[in-house]
C-alpha cells in the first residue's frame, strides 16, 4: 500500500463516473478527485436520457446528488475535453485519467432509405424532448403515422412519447419549447417492430405496464405477431420479468375491436425485420420482413413483405459510443479497448488510462451494471497505484494547475455549487407552474445561472 498522494481526474458526470469517483473516494489511496462534465449540468442519460414522465428516476438522481453534495468529488461542469483541454493536457496535471463519456449516439441501421428525410435516431429525438442544451430547440412532426424500430425501453419511450397528449405531460419537468412542438403534432399512429418474438423482446415489465396507462392511447397487438419456439418457452419459464412481459403482450391480444376507441395507438409488431424505408424526397413507407423462429431464438427472413405507409421512422436499435479525442477507440465495437477497465493502445497498456460505463464496455446493462463495472476499474487503478505505476506526464498539480491553465484560455467551467444554483432555478421556474421543476435548455443560459453572470439582459 503506497502512501502518497494521487490526483485522478475522471471524465464524464453521467452514473458512470460518479459511481467510480465514488468507489475511488471510499479506496485505501489518498485521492483528490475532479468530475470533469462537458455540460454544465451533472447526471448524463439519467437527465438526459429517460423520458420526462418517468419519475421514477428521481430516486437514481437522487442516490447521485447524495454521492457528489459530500464535497469530496469535485464538480467541473462545462468542460470539453478535446477542445478547452486535451486528454494529454490533462495527464499532464493527474496521476490518472478514467474515461466515462458513456454512449451518446444511435447505433447504425444498414438498410436502404434510412437516410431520408423524415428518418431520424432514436437518441436525437430523446435528446430534444430532454431539452439537451446541444439539440436544437424545435422538432418536425408534420407525421400522422410512424414508424419506431427496435423493442428495447427507449423504442417504449420514443413511441409512447409521440402517442401521448402533452396536456399528460404538463406535470413532469419537460421544457417549453418541448410541450410547444408536440402540441403542434399530427402523428396519430405509432408502429413498434421487433425482429424477434414476445419471448425475446427487451421492454421491461414495467415499462410495459405503464404504456397500456396512458390516456387515450390504445395499444394494438395482432396475433399474427405472436410465436413461440422452444427457446421462448425456456425463457418464460426462467424468467420472472419474462413471463410478465409475455403475459402483458398476451391481454393485448385478446382485447376486443369494439374497446380500441382512442384518438391515438401504438401498434406492436413483432416477427417483422426492416428491409427498406420507402420513399424519394422523404420518408412514404416501411417495408417490412415477416420473420419466423428457429427453435433457438433467433430467427430467419420468411420471404413475406409487408408496407406499412408511414411517413416517418425512429430507429431506437441502441446507443453508440463517440470517440475521446487523444483516446484509442475500437471503431466497430464503439468502445476504448480495455482489459478490465485499463486503457488498451495497440494492445498495449497505456499507464494511467482508464474506461468504465458504456465507453468501456458497449451500451448494455443497467445501474448495477454501471456500479460493478466501475468496481472493477477502480479495483485496477489501485493496484496499478500501488505497484508505483501511476504518474503525471507533467506538473503533477491537479486541480490548481488545470484550473489556471483553463483560466487562461477563459474556460467559463462550473462547479457543484453553481448547479446547486441552477437546479434552484429550475425548481423556482417549475413552482411558478405548480410543478416541481421545468429544465432550464439553453447553454449559455445554464452557464450564466451557474457562474452567477449576466445573459441577455439579466443578472442571475
Amino acid at each position: 500500500m503506497t502512501d502518497r498522494h494521487f490526483n485522478v481526474a475522471v471524465v464524464g458526470a453521467g452514473p458512470a463516473g460518479i459511481y467510480a469517483s465514488d468507489i475511488l473516494s471510499k479506496s485505501e489511496l489518498d485521492v483528490s478527485i475532479d468530475l470533469f462534465e462537458r455540460l454544465p449540468a451533472p447526471y448524463g442519460l439519467v437527465r438526459y436520457g429517460v423520458a420526462p414522465d418517468h419519475p421514477r428516476i428521481k430516486a437514481i438522481i437522487n442516490a447521485l446528488y447524495n454521492i457528489l453534495q459530500r464535497g469530496d468529488i469535485q464538480l467541473h461542469g462545462n468542460v470539453n475535453i478535446g477542445t478547452d483541454v486535451t486528454l494529454s493536457e490533462l495527464h499532464d496535471y493527474y496521476d490518472a485519467v478514467i474515461l466515462a463519456t458513456g454512449a451518446d449516439q444511435d447505433a447504425a441501421l444498414d438498410i436502404p432509405g434510412i437516410d431520408l428525410p423524415a428518418s431520424y435516431g432514436a437518441a436525437d429525438f430523446v435528446s430534444w424532448y430532454d431539452g439537451h442544451p446541444d439539440y436544437p430547440r424545435t422538432w418536425p412532426l408534420e407525421a400522422k403515422e410512424v414508424a419506431v424500430i427496435g423493442v428495447g425501453n427507449v423504442a417504449l419511450d420514443v413511441a409512447r412519447i409521440l402517442a401521448k397528449h402533452p396536456d399528460d405531460l404538463m406535470e413532469t419537468e419537460i421544457p417549453a419549447n418541448v410541450v410547444e412542438g408536440l402540441r403542434s403534432s399530427n402523428v396519430t399512429d405509432v408502429h413498434v417492430f421487433g425482429r424477434r418474438g414476445p419471448a425475446q423482446v427487451k421492454f421491461t415489465p414495467m415499462e410495459l405496464r405503464e404504456l397500456g396507462h396512458v390516456p387515450d392511447v390504445d395499444i394494438v397487438v395482432d396475433p399474427e405477431d405472436f410465436q413461440y419456439d422452444e427457446a421462448s418457452e425456456e425463457a418464460v419459464q426462467q424468467s420472472k420479468m419474462t413471463k410478465q412481459v409475455v403475459e402483458q403482450l398476451t391481454n393485448w391480444v385478446f382485447q376486443e375491436p369494439e374497446d380500441l376507441t382512442a384518438s391515438h395507438r401504438i401498434h406492436i409488431h413483432m416477427m417483422q425485420q426492416p428491409v427498406e424505408v420507402l420513399g424519394t424526397d422523404k420518408v412514404e413507407g416501411i417495408r417490412m420482413e415477416r420473420t419466423e423462429l428457429q427453435g433457438d431464438g433467433s430467427v430467419k427472413g420468411t420471404g413475406e413483405f409487408i408496407d406499412y405507409p408511414v411517413q416517418a421512422v425512429y430507429r431506437a436499435v441502441g446507443y453508440a459510443s463517440s470517440p475521446v479525442p487523444g483516446a484509442p477507440f475500437d471503431a466497430k465495437r464503439h468502445v476504448v479497448p480495455n482489459v478490465g477497465g485499463r486503457v488498451e493502445r495497440d494492445g498495449k497498456t497505456v499507464d494511467g488510462l482508464y474506461a468504465t460505463g458504456w465507453i468501456k464496455r458497449g451500451p448494455i446493462g443497467l445501474i448495477g451494471s454501471t456500479k460493478s463495472d466501475a468496481q472493477e476499474t477502480i479495483s485496477n487503478l489501485v493496484e496499478d497505484a500501488n505497484a508505483g505505476l501511476l504518474a503525471p506526464t507533467g506538473p503533477g498539480t491537479g486541480a490548481d494547475g488545470m484550473f489556471d491553465l483553463l483560466e487562461k484560455r477563459g474556460v467559463r467551467y462550473t462547479s457543484w455549487r453553481g448547479w446547486e444554483l441552477l437546479e434552484a432555478y429550475e425548481m423556482q421556474l417549475g413552482q411558478a407552474e405548480g410543478r416541481e421543476r421545468i429544465k432550464v435548455v439553453e447553454r449559455e443560459t445554464m452557464t450564466a445561472i451557474s457562474r452567477g453572470e449576466e445573459h441577455n439582459g439579466k443578472l442571475y
